[in-house]
């Protein structure tokens, strides 16, 4: 089975249409040497994506202070320490990431068949658009729901009802493609179909265990005949 019987396709970005998680921990480390504190592995980063940059901010700097996550986040120079990580990660957006193999040729495809195209993530806009800039994808896209889009964010199924709506799109009509529990989660939220990828960002655990309704080996499974 393909996707050719859905007349929308959503994706969630990081993890799933490109690997960004290398550039996300050197804008990790670039913070925590600013602040005098040691580095964290990549490992470690890949496990804490998936709700955002600010929450895994939030992470990095409880393992590596050895605090509890709201300490961390009831730290008065949290907003101070969130900005200088910001312009961190800003500055590295597209340079030390890689797009998914098949990403480019399965969403042209997908445009060529008649598909209504989106992405929808928890990463703040103006970092979503530096990342899809860089590999190209824009043109590719009918749609792009960022963390900060809208007032809540994945899980929630805010951002793909959204698209559905604005494309005229029936939830039975449309399918979402992630990585991780929370992508399943919001699909599930939705009421939208669920594909999950097995090589993307899951809090260090296997995504098939969140039982989404098909697990693929790449999006080119997408277009496959």
């Amino acid at each position: 089975m393909n996707a050719r019987r859905f007349d929308a396709v959503l994706f969630d970005l990081d993890g799933t249409l490109v690997e960004t998680s290398p550039e996300i921990a050197d804008a990790t480390n670039d913070l925590l040497r600013d602040l005098g504190l040691p580095p964290v592995a990549q490992p470690q980063v890949d496990a804490w994506i998936g709700h955002g940059t600010r929450e895994l901010l939030v992470q990095a700097l409880a393992h590596v202070r050895q605090l509890p996550r709201d300490a961390v986040r009831a730290d008065g120079a949290m907003p101070t320490i969130a900005a200088q990580f910001d312009r961190h990660y800003h500055r590295r957006c597209g340079t030390h990431s890689r797009l998914y193999p098949r990403v480019m040729q399965t969403l042209q495809q997908l445009r060529d068949q008649g598909t209504r195209v989106g992405i929808v993530t928890n990463k703040e806009g103006r970092h979503t658009e530096r990342v899809l800039a860089a590999h190209g994808l824009p043109a590719l896209l009918d749609a792009v729901i960022s963390g900060d889009s809208l007032p809540t964010k994945k899980p929630d199924p805010a951002g793909i009802l959204q698209c559905l709506r604005q494309w005229g799109v029936a939830p039975a009509r449309a399918l979402f493609v992630g990585d991780s529990r929370i992508d399943i989660a919001t699909a599930r939220n939705a009421g939208v179909a669920v594909w999950a990828l097995p090589y993307g960002y899951n809090m260090g655990e296997p995504v098939a265990d969140s039982q989404p309704d098909r697990m693929i080996d790449d999006i080119g499974a997408l277009v496959a005949t």
